[in-house]
């Protein structure tokens, strides 16, 4: 067995200095320390040993093991270092070359919307809260006052993950989920990615951005709503908007409305932006039906709440006059530079 491990260890020595580069060096090392290598096999062989020879033969096979790994290290560097005097030798670097010009990005055109609505909303004592884009069908449609076989279920295009699990199709669970956990009053915005199974086209997408709006507190009212949002518009699309309130049907709200802006291109007299109109449809809002506050624990009798919803897509479209979603996500860097 001696002779064996001094053989080995001779060979060893004879492969790793014969190695040309960092490959061959590799292969000798598999071929002697890997896990099937020539050494491994040898300290396999120990059991046919007697219990006094097993700690002199197991000492030996350390120190070859010591050797050949030492040795390899050295060869490593001497190695490394041929190679690299040989790229240095080699390559050269023409200082009078020009630079490249590096391309600075700029802030998406949602991201600059993001943050307009988050001032605008901040200004007003509104908190940002964030919830999980993977929920629960309870906070997605029942807590919202949309029970099973409701047909809002179906309008809403939901992706299911199972019968309980569904990819949010609003950010109103954050709604659900704050005012079930935090003290009263409440008043918040909830910006995030919401999910819906829609054709890709000019107008939609399967998944896109809404910015959902909650006040709750005593002696809350229409009026209140009206006020914030007209509020909200102006400081948006300027301060000569106008805006409309249109009757509309929310599951989750009573009563319910849409809200129109002043057309900020043509200023009302109608153009191509609003299609000969003079308004443009921006956001859905209401009064929170009873039925959700008390889902919540919360008294509608001592307490009244109202909610408002927008696309963020919707707003960066609008407000830079895009006229085309797919541009939004297509990361061409002639569109993006506009924004800069």
């Amino acid at each position: 067995m001696k002779e064996k491990l001094k053989e080995l260890r001779e060979n060893a020595i004879k492969q790793i200095k014969e190695s040309e580069n960092l490959d061959k060096l590799n292969e000798a090392r598999v071929t002697f320390l890997g896990k099937k290598g020539e050494l491994t096999a040898m300290l396999k062989s120990m059991k046919d040993l007697s219990e006094e020879e097993r700690p002199i033969f197991g000492q030996l096979v350390n120190e070859t093991r010591e050797a050949i790994e030492k040795l390899i290290d050295e060869t490593k560097k001497n190695l490394e270092n041929k190679e690299l005097m040989y790229k240095l030798e080699k390559e050269e670097i023409d200082v009078t070359l020009p630079g490249k010009k590096i391309k600075v990005g700029a802030k998406h055109p949602c991201s600059l919307a993001l943050e307009e609505v988050e001032r605008i909303f901040g200004g007003m004592g509104y908190e940002i809260v964030e919830g999980p884009e993977i929920e629960k069908d309870y906070y997605n449609f029942e807590a919202l006052n949309i029970p099973a076989n409701h047909p809002a279920k179906d309008e809403q295009d939901t992706f299911y993950i199972n019968s309980d699990i569904v990819l949010r199709t609003q950010t109103s669970p954050v709604q659900i989920r704050t005012m079930e956990t935090r003290p009263l009053p409440l008043r918040m915005i909830s910006p995030g990615r919401v999910f819906r199974s829609d054709e890709i086209d000019a107008t939609h997408s399967p998944s896109f951005h809404q910015i959902e709006g909650l006040i709750v507190d005593k002696n809350v009212t229409l009026a209140d709503l009206k006020g914030t949002l007209e509020l909200f518009a102006k400081e948006l699309f300027g301060a000569d908007t106008k805006v409309k309130f249109r009757p509309h049907h929310f599951p989750f709200t009573e009563p319910s409305a849409e809200m129109d802006v002043s057309c900020f291109k043509c200023h009302g007299k109608g153009c191509r932006f609003c299609k000969g109109s003079g308004w443009i449809e921006i956001l859905g809002c209401g009064m929170v039906h009873p039925n959700v506050l008390r889902m919540c624990n919360i008294d509608p009798d001592e307490y009244s709440a109202f909610a408002f919803g927008v696309g963020l897509e919707r707003i960066a479209l609008l407000k830079y006059e895009i006229d085309d979603l797919r541009l939004l996500y297509e990361n061409d860097d002639r569109f993006l530079k506009q924004f800069k």
